[in-house]
């Protein structure tokens, strides 16, 4: 018997019949057996690899032949819009075998909610954040919606386990866990990460030792012979005009998807793509879902055309065949490069294809460097961010809004003793309760009047989200939402008409409604601006950084360069040669006396570098990704005397309290706690130490 013949008949049947497959594909074959039998797992596949079918089948055939009833399994996703492409494939699956498939996420009309909870579908499609508000809301009998729950699909698992949605969305799935008293099959689908056996142990949770678990992935191989197969070119194209007049002039009559790594650029490009008469498409994060959902699904019906993104159409998002992905300039990740990628070459008989316009001399090397390491086969690691201290209160009050009332010695229970929201997270219980976040009576906590104050807008819907975002101004075309601006350019000093730049085409601002944070346009003949804050610390990573210095130092990726990026590279590596060395660091004093010392460590290391070595630091702890300055008057005796047990006594780095508007329910913890939790997470202790135990030379320029 193969892998496939375990499959349920009837799903079989529509697998041969319906999809016209004569087999599955092996990484598909692979998961049959472990999934069948109830083991955790993760699946790894490149993009489009056929990851949902590898998890849904066999599921699918347990839920037929062992007779689940209501919603047996929940298929959580990072975005709504994966979420949207997924449910018809979902709801095809399920219809074979006379179950259903339905989508859950803000989006959805109350009509429709209400009939989902009136007859529970057997799939159910959601986010965590949904998942959450489901469970705290008064509208949704939680123990009978749930009590069906065997398995649970979490799509683009590198994606949440890399920040706070990660710590989220584990805590959420105690919770249900808890709430079922009987553990839940748990599977995760990923692209190529750098340490999935640990990646598995964090999706398991409490369960990890007490589950058997696999890592399906045998398509995961890179040849010890060579880099990764792909044709991947690396040009140097001077500006965006460039990049647009390259993009209009090659591969006519091919469908391309070029990334950006701003949505600035990505309205920028869109326009000048369109001024050259090429059909255009945009996708971002600021553009209304409508929008977004539009061009997408244009691009996906067109040929000859082009739709240019931000990081938004990385993850699985069907946008149709490829010919070509372009980026422009870099990522900051390999992985998110192999997510691109593994866009192309998905028809038979073509290659997986990346084509890197770079506009300045910092980007090549940057785009150099991430293709070194691509060459190399590595990936960074998964690491979920340190000490969620923030998420920990979050859960707490979450809890309670969906029990009512917990005893005061048990809330811990219901995480099953998953750190950190075991015992340990006892004095953020008594400070949530000594603020008045959390009231307690006859040893029974309950809400207190200091989260109503703060969360309790809208039924506590802000309680289900564990990250913030910038305030932004809704753009408004008539009643047609178009996206969101940045609210500098509504406040800024303009002369004439303010026109904003969205979706690729400039509009003329008519009216600006300030209390309800929106604005009114109508169509303009050019002028448009775009502009977005960014949030969080920017900087790239030590492996990234260290891999710059490398291709200073004359190492190529094997890739093709174009005659530019050569002569390019040749002139960054002529006029920076001072700044590396292959023996150690370097610490220059330049022309104008500034004393920097080229780590080459990346941000976070450098940050806890600055912050451990205050006696030489320069007094501003001015640092970036390559290096950080010294005290001007520094002598190398000094040097040597004050950074001699450095190693043994790093620290985490210094932190501006605004930086904790940043950090969503900072407010419910303890100043010094929600310092400390940004401090770890900007600290490479690692890194660091790296630094500090190689030699360092004194060079004057």
């Amino acid at each position: 018997m193969t892998e496939a013949d375990q499959l349920h008949p009837v799903l079989l049947h529509h697998i041969v019949n319906t999809l016209g497959w004569t087999d599955l594909r092996p990484m598909q074959r692979a998961a049959v057996t472990p999934l069948l039998t109830g083991d955790d797992a993760l699946v790894l596949a490149p993009t489009a690899g056929g990851k949902t079918e590898a998890a849904m089948f066999p599921l699918l055939s347990r839920m037929a032949n062992e007779r689940w009833t209501g919603t047996s399994i929940l298929y959580v996703c990072p975005l709504k819009a994966l979420l949207n492409n997924l449910v018809p494939r979902l709801e095809r699956y399920t219809e074979w075998l006379g179950r259903r498939a339905a989508v859950w996420h803000g989006d959805i009309t109350a009509p429709r909610r209400k009939a989902i909870l009136a007859a529970r579908p057997d799939v159910l499609l959601t986010t965590p954040e949904s998942l959450e508000a489901m469970l705290v809301s008064q509208n949704v009998d939680h123990r009978s919606f749930f009590t069906g729950l065997r398995a649970v699909v979490v799509d683009e698992v590198h994606a949440f386990a890399g920040d706070d949605r990660g710590w989220h969305l584990l805590a959420v799935l105690e919770r249900l866990t808890h709430l079922l008293g009987r553990p839940i099959q748990r599977v995760g689908l990923s692209a190529t990460v750098g340490n999935p056996d640990e990646l598995l142990t964090w999706l398991q949770g409490s369960g990890r030792d007490a589950r058997p678990s696999r890592i399906i992935a045998p398509e995961q191989t890179v040849a010890a012979s060579g880099p990764p197969p792909g044709h991947i070119e690396l040009d140097y194209v001077g500006s965006l005009q460039n990049a647009a007049k390259v993009i209009a002039t090659l591969h006519g009559g091919e469908k391309r998807l070029v990334f950006c790594e701003s949505r600035q650029t990505v309205e920028e490009l869109g326009q000048m793509l369109r001024e050259r008469g090429v059909t255009t498409f945009l996708s971002h994060a600021s553009l209304s879902a409508d929008e977004r959902r539009r061009s997408e699904q244009a691009f996906a019906e067109a040929r000859d055309c082009v739709i240019v993104s931000t990081s938004t159409l990385e993850l699985g998002i069907d946008v149709g065949d490829l010919d070509r992905v372009i980026q422009i300039d870099a990522p900051t990740t390999v992985a998110s490069f192999l997510q691109r990628l593994g866009r192309t070459g998905r028809r038979a008989g073509t290659t997986r294809n990346c084509l890197f316009l770079t506009r300045d001399g910092e980007a090549l090397t940057k785009a150099a460097a991430l293709l070194l390491l691509w060459g190399r086969g590595w990936v960074e690691p998964v690491v979920p961010p340190p000490e969620p201290r923030h998420i920990i209160a979050q859960q707490v009050l979450a809890l309670c809004l969906q029990e009512h009332r917990v005893g005061d010695r048990l809330w811990a229970e219901w995480w099953n003793g998953l750190a950190p929201f075991d015992q340990g997270a006892e004095p953020i219980v008594r400070y949530l309760s000594g603020q008045g976040y959390l009231e307690s009576d006859g040893g029974l906590l309950f809400i207190g009047p200091e989260a109503e104050k703060r969360f309790g807008y809208r039924h506590f819907m802000g309680m289900t989200a564990v990250f913030t975002g910038p305030p932004e101004f809704a753009v408004l075309l008539g009643r047609a939402d178009l996206g969101r601006v940045d609210p500098s350019l509504l406040t800024e000093e303009v002369q004439g008409d303010r026109r904003l730049l969205l979706n690729g085409r400039s509009w003329r601002v008519t009216y600006i409604d300030w209390q309800r944070r929106r604005c009114f346009v109508e169509p303009a003949d050019g002028g448009g601006r775009a502009r977005w804050t960014t949030g969080g610390w920017a900087g790239l990573g030590f492996e990234l950084t260290r891999a710059i210095r490398e291709v200073m130092l004359g190492s190529d990726p094997p890739v093709r360069l174009t005659a530019r990026a050569i002569a390019r590279l040749a002139k960054e590596r002529d006029e920076k040669a001072d700044l590396v060395h292959p023996g150690g660091n370097v610490i220059i004093q330049d022309r104008q006396g500034d004393l920097r010392w080229w780590t080459w460590a990346g941000f976070r290391a450098n940050a806890t570098l600055a912050a451990t070595l205050g006696e030489v630091i320069d007094p501003a702890q001015r640092f970036d990704d390559c290096q950080v300055r010294l005290r001007r008057d520094l002598t190398p005796a000094e040097w040597r005397a004050l950074t001699a047990d450095a190693g043994d006594r790093l620290c985490l780095p210094d932190v501006d309290k605004r930086a904790l508007d940043g950090l969503k329910f900072s407010a419910a913890l303890p100043e010094r706690l929600a310092v400390a939790t940004l401090a770890a997470r900007l600290a490479d202790l690692d890194g660091a130490a790296t630094v500090l135990a190689e030699p360092a030379r004194f060079v004057k320029q």
